[in-house]
């Protein structure tokens, strides 16, 4: 083990965070109205009374780039988890299926699967999971049978209280960070580098998104609303729930 240099990790994150911050804008600008509205449940904003266009057109975006600020945010966190093991453990990238990292502690190997947060998997998720630590194990040993390997599921944040699920260990927040790194203060001296000319990517994402809610506010009303003005609800559910309609009207 070396120990960790803070500065590479506020290195990795000034250099890195970047990404995220173009990952939610390309997102933005590629994004067509009809996509958001597919993918969120109409009948939830029309019991909120929804009279607006423009006030649904962001209800509906917002949940949509929350959803995706959130894929694209985990795949920033787990690269950062794979630098930091490297640096400190020596860890490697895995080359087994499902597997993100590899490495080796005190005679044992540890298969780590990195994930953003501890409530990311349904039970069919889980039972991937579990499979490709199973099938990780038999690779491994075929070319070392007597090795001690170990499976984790790692999350950047949050927290469990039971982390031995039987099959693998499960840690979370301080606990992963500091199974990943050896520090106790890892978890909390992450926060700050994160927020790296984050003024300057804020101020670009909210021009953008701007004109993309009055774009899509401009096509709502076009495409989602009657002569007199009002939202025609009708039409909104068909266009998300009847294949048959988006077909015959858009093609699709």
């Amino acid at each position: 083990m070396t120990p960790l240099n803070l500065k590479d990790v506020k290195m990795y994150i000034e250099q890195n965070i970047a990404t995220f911050h173009k990952g939610r804008l390309e997102s933005l600008k590629k994004l067509p109205l009809k996509k958001v509205l597919k993918q969120k449940n109409p009948y939830l904003f029309k019991a909120k009374n929804i009279l607006f266009a423009q006030d649904l057109v962001k209800l509906f975006l917002d949940a949509y780039l929350s959803s995706q600020e959130e894929t694209i945010f985990g795949n920033f966190l787990e690269g950062l988890a794979i630098f930091v093991n490297e640096k400190f453990h020596g860890g490697w990238k895995s080359s087994a299926q499902g597997i993100d990292l590899e490495f080796n502690k005190s005679g044992v190997r540890y298969i780590v699967v990195v994930k953003s947060g501890p409530n990311w998997g349904n039970s069919s998720q889980l039972r991937k999971m579990k499979d490709d630590f199973r099938k990780a194990k038999q690779t491994i040993r075929s070319n070392n049978p007597n090795l001690n390997i170990v499976a984790v599921n790692g999350c950047c944040y949050g927290r469990n209280i039971k982390p031995d699920k039987g099959d693998y260990f499960k840690y979370c927040g301080q606990k992963f960070w500091e199974f990943n790194s050896g520090s106790k203060e890892l978890y909390l001296k992450i926060i700050k580098p994160l927020g790296y000319a984050a003024k300057e990517h804020n101020e670009e994402f909210q021009k953008e998104y701007a004109k993309t809610v009055n774009m899509f506010t401009t096509e709502f009303a076009k495409d989602f609303c009657l002569h007199d003005g009002s939202i025609d609800w009708e039409k909104l559910v068909k266009f998300v729930s009847e294949e048959k309609f988006q077909v015959e009207c858009y093609g699709e």
